[in-house]
C-alpha cells in the first residue's frame, strides 16, 4: 500500500515551509509509516487544518504612499484571496482533521469555540486540549529544536556546564503572560539563569532570541518550562518536549497532563508563580544531583515523545 500524502493549513504565518515536520522523522520528505507529510502538497489525501482559525479576518494595511503613487500611475490587479473552499483542495470531509492547539485562554476561549463550530461545517475530526472541544485530547507532539531526528534520537546526554536557563518572550497581552512576566521579574532579581527569548523587557537581560532553542538548553542541567496555561488536564505543549529533548530536568509550570504522558521523575512540579516557587528554584539549581538521579528518566520520556507522542507519529495512527 502506498503512503498516504498529508497536507496542511494554518493560520501561523510562520508554518508555511513545504518542508513543515520533514526534521521530526528519520525518513526523508516526511515520511512515517504509512503516510508522507507535504503541507502545500496541491492534492494531499488527507489535509491537517492546524490551528487554523476561522474567525481571524487578516488587517487591511494602509497603502505606503509609494503604493498609492503607483496605483495611481499604473493601477495593478490585485490577487483574489482564494476561497476556503480551494483552500480545501478538494478533500472530501472526513479526511480532513482539525487540531487547535492554542490553550484555552479566557481571553480567546469564544474565538476557540467559533473556530471548533465552524470546523464542524468542514472537517471529519476536530480536537483541541479544552473540554468544549468536540474531541478533547492532548496535543501531539511537535518541537522547536532544529536539529534532525536521528541526532535527537540517538545522540547521548551533552556535556552540562551551565545550572539553569529559561527560554520565554516579552508577550504581555493576557493575565497569564503578565504573571509569568512578573515571575520572570522576581527571578532576575534573586538568582542568576541565563534567560533567552523574542521582545523581553530590557531589565530582563536576555541573551535574545535563538535560531535553534538547543543552543539555551542542551548545555544546562535544568530549564524553567512554564506554560502560559495550567487550568485544565489536557494542555501541555513544545515547552515541555524541548526541555526534555535538550537532556534538561524540566521545572515544570503546567497542569496535570504532563503526569499522563510522561514517566514519573522526568520533570520537577514548580509549586507556583510567587515566592514558593522561587525558593524551590533556588533549592533545586543548587544541586546538580537532582538531574544524575533523573537522568533515566529524562532518557525514557525523550523517547516517548520522539516516538509516540510526535505529530507525524499520530497522523500515521489516525491514517490507519
Amino acid at each position: 500500500m502506498s503512503e498516504k500524502i498529508i497536507g496542511m493549513l494554518t493560520s501561523y504565518p510562520q508554518l508555511n515551509q513545504s518542508d513543515w515536520l520533514w526534521k521530526q522523522t528519520p525518513h526523508s520528505f516526511g515520511k512515517w509509516g504509512n503516510i508522507i507529510m507535504q503541507a502545500n502538497h496541491p492534492r494531499p489525501d488527507y489535509l491537517l487544518l492546524y490551528q487554523f482559525d476561522f474567525a481571524r479576518k487578516k488587517p487591511k494595511k494602509s497603502p505606503t504612499l509609494r503604493q498609492q503613487l503607483k496605483q495611481i500611475l499604473k493601477p495593478q490587479p490585485q490577487p483574489e484571496e482564494p476561497s476556503l473552499p480551494e483552500k480545501l483542495r478538494g478533500v472530501p470531509k472526513e479526511r480532513i482533521i482539525y487540531l487547535l492547539r492554542e490553550p484555552p485562554l479566557e481571553e480567546i476561549r469564544e474565538i476557540n469555540k467559533v473556530n471548533y463550530e465552524q470546523a464542524q461545517n468542514y472537517c471529519g475530526y476536530i480536537s483541541g486540549p479544552d473540554d468544549f472541544a468536540p474531541v478533547p485530547d492532548y496535543m501531539p507532539a511537535i518541537w522547536y529544536h532544529s536539529n534532525s531526528f536521528r541526532e535527537l534520537d540517538t545522540l547521548e546526554a551533552p556535556a552540562k556546564t551551565k545550572a539553569c536557563s529559561w527560554i520565554t518572550s516579552g508577550i504581555n497581552r493576557t493575565l497569564n503572560h503578565q504573571r509569568r512576566l512578573d515571575f520572570l521579574r522576581q527571578i532576575k532579581s534573586e538568582m542568576d539563569i541565563d534567560i533567552y527569548g523574542r521582545n523581553l523587557p530590557d531589565w530582563s537581560q536576555s541573551g535574545g532570541s535563538l535560531s535553534n532553542k538547543w543552543h539555551g538548553m542542551a548545555p544546562y542541567y535544568y530549564n524553567l518550562a512554564i506554560e502560559n496555561y495550567a487550568e485544565n488536564d489536557l494542555y501541555v505543549s513544545e515547552k515541555l518536549w524541548d526541555s526534555l529533548l535538550a537532556w534538561c530536568l524540566p521545572i515544570y509550570y503546567g497542569g496535570p497532563a504532563a503526569d499522563k504522558l510522561l514517566p514519573p521523575g522526568s520533570f520537577l512540579r514548580l509549586p507556583s508563580l510567587d515566592e514558593k516557587g522561587i525558593s524551590y528554584v533556588k533549592e533545586v539549581i543548587s544541586d546538580p544531583d537532582r538531574w544524575h538521579q533523573a537522568w533515566p528518566a529524562i532518557a525514557e520520556a525523550r523517547q516517548i515523545i520522539l516516538h509516540k507522542l510526535n505529530l507525524l507519529n499520530w497522523l500515521s495512527e489516525f491514517v490507519a
